[in-house]
């Protein structure tokens, strides 16, 4: 009986002596513990704790665990989740050093949609390992000399024996890379991708294309084993078919979705697994980073659709109803100059192709100019619409006479439609605006899209709109918009907006 006891004893002992193998034996049952413990190590931001922490780093731990088995990977797993909310931290981050504290031999993989924050990611992962609170807790392990870059690093363990000389032995590598970007040669245990698109690519066909391309083809072909390897996908919604779309049409049946929106009142139907809706307070997904205070503003930043992505994970286009045409507050005069800070007028002009098609059948396209205003309390004016279907010639002469009738205070700008005959037609309006200020603008995206962060304003009723003879036919035209004959008023109004606004909606939320 008494030599049964002595081991435990000793190691109750050597526990007392030195209490980081108490921390390292927590660590090594539960990754939360471990990335609570290092976080001072990754961000000088104070933790803040939410229930989604501690689900989302059981779910990787079962990942890792299972692949470390060597057992056949049952499912990929797919998180969707807003943005701020410590996402790359845990999962990009985090995690790939707690791997390696127990399986040092593990190779992983991981892409985002840019090389920079690819390697940012790997950056602060490497450094953890470097740090002295790391090194107190896994002497034994560090980073291979010669193999050592932000892009694609090695681990290395220290192997000690009693009477024998230390030896290395090599173990797994992170490779970072972005999506869309080169793998020939590299293969990982785990896959991890992380934001494959940013907001402003996700409007572009093309880059959804290749994002998806590259993880339906590319990615899949380096795995070390096709039958363990899992893939680890993190983002937040951007698009009907952003990489999470395209997978979740597949409709595989070994994928694990986990989709938490940031609140329930409008996108419970989003939460995935269903049970995850016990742990929302007040509807929020978290009361402490993302208040409706908070909720509110991040619409008033995104736009509907944005955040009905990023925030609800539900990235579906604003059907009708995108605007509440009667929360339009109307004024008969005009307020005074000293509440007006800025005045433009933009134009969304015709192209000539649909100027050509529509002549002589009343059914061409319509050039619209909307003049808006800025005002002091936050709220914006929109003083007057000029709309009408003119040749290339004539719409040049009603652009001049407009801008004399509205004086040199007021700004200009007009759409500049893709390819050299956009190009001619915005440099001849300019050359037609000689003595005015005048730009073109390229807007990105389609016009929904554009239509979005003007639209919550409209919703918000701090869009005002002076009395006049053109407001039925603006006020129609949005009502039934995007389903409308025609959008060229809410393009012209939403592109007058952006403008006035152009600092504040060109911020991008991580």
């Amino acid at each position: 009986m008494l030599r049964t006891k002595v081991p435990k004893r000793k190691v109750l002992l050597e526990a007392i002596d030195n209490p980081l193998l108490i921390i390292r034996e927590l660590n090594n049952r539960s990754f939360y513990h471990f990335l609570r413990f290092f976080w001072p190590e990754i961000s000088s931001e104070e933790f803040v704790e939410n229930w989604h922490i501690p689900f989302l780093c059981n779910e990787l731990q079962l990942v890792a665990e299972r692949v470390a088995r060597g057992e056949p990977n049952d499912y990929d797993l797919l998180i969707n989740i807003s943005p701020g909310t410590t996402k790359t931290i845990t999962c990009n981050i985090a995690y790939p050093a707690w791997i390696w504290t127990r399986w040092h031999w593990m190779r992983i993989i991981s892409a985002s949609y840019s090389a920079s924050l690819a390697l940012e990611a790997a950056e602060y992962s490497r450094d953890m390992i470097r740090s002295d609170r790391f090194q107190a807790v896994y002497p034994e392990l560090d980073i291979k000399e010669d193999k050592d870059t932000k892009s694609n690093f090695r681990v290395v363990k220290r192997e000690r024996a009693p009477g024998r000389p230390e030896r290395l032995i090599f173990g797994g590598n992170r490779y970072s890379t972005s999506v869309g970007g080169t793998l020939a040669g590299y293969h990982g245990h785990i896959l991890i991708w992380d934001d494959p698109l940013n907001p402003h690519q996700a409007v572009s066909e093309k880059k959804l294309a290749e994002a998806n391309r590259w993880i339906d083809r590319t990615l899949p072909t380096r795995k070390v084993n096709k039958i363990t390897t899992t893939t680890i996908g993190i983002m937040q919604r951007l698009h009907q078919n952003d990489p999470s779309g395209h997978i979740l049409a597949k409709k595989k049946k070994k994928l694990r979705h986990i989709s938490m929106p940031g609140e329930i009142r409008n996108y419970r139907d989003q939460v995935q697994p269903p049970e995850l809706v016990e742990m929302y307070q007040d509807d929020l997904f978290d009361v402490n980073r993302m208040p409706w205070s908070v909720l509110k503003d991040l619409e008033a930043d995104m736009g509907q659709y944005g955040f009905a992505g990023q925030i609800g994970q539900n990235p579906v286009p604003p059907g009708g109803g995108m605007f509440k045409v009667d929360r339009f507050p109307q004024i008969q005069t005009m307020p005074s100059d000293v509440l007006i800070l800025e005045v433009v007028r933009y134009w969304d002009k015709a192209g000539t192709k649909e100027i050509e098609e529509g002549r002589g059948s009343g059914g061409g396209a319509y050039t619209v100019g909307v003049k808006m205003a800025k005002l002091k309390d936050d709220k914006y004016l929109i003083m007057d619409v000029v709309r009408g279907r003119w040749s290339s010639e004539e719409r040049e002469k009603i652009i001049r006479s407009t801008a004399e009738a509205d004086g040199k205070g007021v700004k200009i700008y007009h759409e500049q439609e893709p390819g050299s005959g956009g190009k001619e037609s915005a440099e001849a309006t300019i050359k037609n605006l000689a003595g005015f200020a005048s730009y073109a603008d390229r807007p990105q995206g389609d016009k929904i899209y554009r239509a979005d962060p003007y639209s919550v304003q409209v919703n918000n009723g701090n869009m005002i709109m002076l009395r006049g003879d053109w407001n039925h036919e603006f006020i129609d035209e949005h009502r039934n918009f995007p389903f409308s004959t025609y959008k060229d008023q809410v393009d012209a109004a939403a592109g007058a907006f952006s403008q006035l606004t152009r600092k504040r909606i060109a911020r991008i939320i991580k």
